[in-house]
């Protein structure tokens, strides 16, 4: 049953990426929604090569699925995987900055979420229910990594997913494994 995995790394891999990929976005916008985390702007910025990764992902699921070309499927891999390799450095970047490793961005903030305001009136009371999130401030940790230093992990591993996906051989099992 493993053995098969490895017959077609590309599609063994393109599937590992959705799934884990969907899980990580679900897991931010979660935080973000229920549980009532506001991202900075460097947490939004994240999210970025996954809503361009994974839809490379799914064109090379589908191109596959469909008897496309192998260097179709190939390309998007790679593709994603430098989306993904961009995140993984927004990631380090930021967490980094947590640790004080480096500085981080001075003009980092998040947007309020109610939209434009109408009126100088409805502008001073959101003032006071508007929390603008540092890009340098942790609000949760698990094994000592914040959100960032999580997205880097998972956008490192994706990005290591693809590469084995799209440059590693098929490999044919015989009857004798």
């Amino acid at each position: 049953m493993l053995a098969r995995l490895f017959e077609r790394p590309a599609v063994t891999a393109a599937g590992l990426i959705l799934v884990g990929g969907l899980a990580a976005i679900l897991a931010a916008w979660g935080y973000e929604l229920i549980g009532g985390y506001a991202p900075c702007k460097l947490c939004l910025e994240q999210r970025t090569p996954y809503y361009v990764g994974l839809p490379l992902v799914l064109v090379a699921l589908v191109s596959d699925r469909l008897g496309g070309p192998s260097w179709l499927t190939r390309a998007c891999l790679i593709l994603a995987g430098l989306a993904f390799a961009y995140g993984a450095a927004l990631g380090i970047y930021q967490a980094g900055a947590q640790w004080n490793f480096w500085q981080g961005p001075t003009d980092c903030g998040a947007t309020r979420g109610g939209g434009v305001p109408t009126s100088a009136m409805d502008l001073l009371s959101d003032m006071g229910k508007t929390r603008i999130p540092s890009c340098t401030d942790v609000d949760w940790r698990m094994f000592g990594l914040s959100f960032a230093g999580w997205n880097a992990v998972v956008s490192g591993g994706i990005v290591l997913l693809a590469a084995w996906g799209a440059f590693a051989r098929p490999h044919r099992t015989t009857a004798f494994g």
